[in-house]
């Protein structure tokens, strides 16, 4: 029997099935145990369930008594989450439960993601279909999988098992916010071979912590810093003044995410040469300090030196256009709409970059709610990687979100909010990504709204879940379903 975390909110179930989720490893394309957790959860209530190859689950409940006839409405979420950790927490996100701690009403993980985002919409939706005494429509439970990579799951999904014309998404992060459009996006990533060479001397090491990261379309426009460009900078600086040759640099976990650590690596020959680069890293990491800790004041970037060291280095070739396409790579916000408040309309984010063995993996996730723009910027990015040698895959490509003038849930959602809280409900369009765009293409004439409890700093170890904005969604959630019923 499990022993519970969460006590003193209501309903009790609601947290208590998230902490039922929370023990399950549940990482972008390890759903397979959530995902037979949700087949069991609904046979057990002799519910209507189907479960694909790529492990999404629709779930389907009958309306209550005198809703039965009510146009159906479609509940969806995803089940994978962003796996980050903190550097020497010991936690393996293929086997291990996440251990959930409780502190003045809100809830963390022990030293990584939370997966709030989005397990407050598995808890929600298994909620509505666990509790018998809920006046609602027919509703369809929608579980999808690897949504942080590329929403592949929803991609694999077939559509035409859903019936609903009205869908509430729940992966939007603020409550008393509705999300009405959102952004498109896709993965890059760009390649090129490389043979190594054996090369031996001083070993001078970079690593760059402490950067707050977050959330690639959510996060991209408060200036936090990206550790790989970062460190692009550095290196660049090195190659460029001192004779050493690149060992290492790698850096950020995931496209979507901003890489919050990095580290490299140069191997010289020449004593000399490696004082003078160790010298000039200390350097460049006191401008950069001087630069970026009045907004990422825990941000580190440590400089080590060990002498008598081999290494398999990168050939100078191939090294400088590595770390020359990842300085002059476009980063950040792109563009914005003035018209709305300097809403980001297309952005990208250096997430991911490896020096492997025998390759060097540079990978992109740009972002942009106007598709020219995002073509555009594909066609940027593709145009740096051939200058520089690299190939590049396409993956994971989504479309964007458009505003729907006229919407009944979009009314519902604010008419509730306002009686329920006695304040207006806020509407706004978002630069992340949503799945909202994917089912709106699928399914003619879907009226769709993205809305949530409030989540913090999602996509890093300090996520976090108030527990009482999680208790009012859910006092929302009923009401519109309620009202949906009538």
């Amino acid at each position: 029997m499990m022993e519970y975390q969460i006590t003193g909110y209501q309903p009790e179930k609601l947290f208590h099935f998230f902490e039922e989720i929370s023990a399950i490893p549940r990482g972008s394309g390890n759903e397979k145990g959530i995902s037979d957790y949700l087949v069991a959860f609904a046979k057990e209530r002799g519910l209507w369930v189907r479960q694909d190859e790529a492990w999404n689950v629709i779930i389907k409940k009958a309306g209550s008594p005198g809703a039965e006839d009510r146009e159906p409405v479609m509940l969806q979420g995803h089940l994978d989450m962003v796996c980050e950790k903190l550097a020497g927490v010991e936690h393996d996100f293929t086997k291990d439960g996440l251990k959930l701690v409780v502190k003045d009403g809100v809830l963390t993980a022990n030293g990584t993601t939370l997966g709030a985002d989005n397990g407050v919409a598995v808890a929600l939706m298994l909620m509505v279909l666990d509790d018998e005494e809920l006046i609602h429509p027919p509703v369809e439970c929608v579980f999808t999988t690897e949504e942080e990579v590329g929403l592949n799951g929803a991609v694999a999904l077939d559509k035409s098992l859903i019936k609903a014309r009205t869908m509430i998404n729940m992966d939007s992060e603020e409550e008393g916010i509705g999300t009405v459009s959102c952004a498109g996006g896709l993965r890059i990533e760009c390649t090129r071979p490389v043979k190594r060479e054996a090369a031996e001397g001083t070993l001078i090491q970079l690593g760059i912590t402490g950067l707050k990261g977050g959330h690639s379309g959510m996060d991209i426009d408060k200036e936090r810093q990206n550790a790989n460009r970062l460190m692009a900078r550095v290196i660049w600086q090195l190659m460029k003044n001192t004779d050493g040759k690149l060992v290492d640099f790698t850096g950020g976990n995931k496209d979507n995410a901003i890489p919050r650590e990095c580290r490299a690596s140069m191997i010289y020959a020449n004593p000399e040469e490696a004082g003078k680069a160790e010298e000039l890293a200390r350097a460049l990491a006191d401008t950069l300090a001087a630069e970026i800790t009045p907004y990422e004041e825990n941000f580190v970037c440590k400089v080590e030196k060990e002498e008598g060291k081999s290494a398999a280095a990168i050939p100078a070739e191939d090294a400088r256009a590595y770390v020359t396409a990842m300085y002059l790579a476009p980063n950040g916000v792109q563009s914005r709409n003035m018209h709305m408040d300097g809403f980001v309309v297309t952005s990208v984010n250096m997430g991911v970059v490896r020096a492997e063995e025998e390759r060097l993996a540079i990978t992109f996730s740009p972002r942009s709610s106007v598709a020219s723009l995002q073509e555009e910027m594909k066609a940027r990015l593709g145009l740096l990687a051939e200058t520089f040698g690299f190939a590049c895959s396409y993956s994971g490509e989504y479309p964007g979100w458009s505003y729907k003038e006229d919407s009944r849930i979009r009314e519902v959602f604010k008419e509730s909010y306002k009686e329920l809280f006695g304040e207006e409900m806020k509407m706004e369009a978002i630069h992340a990504g949503l799945e909202c765009g994917l089912f709106s293409d699928a399914l003619p004439g879907l009226d769709a709204i993205a809305v949530g409890p409030t989540l913090n700093h999602v996509h890093t170890p300090e996520e976090n879940l108030p527990l009482d904005s999680f208790e009012r969604f859910y006092k929302l959630l009923k009401d519109v379903l309620r009202r949906l019923a009538e």
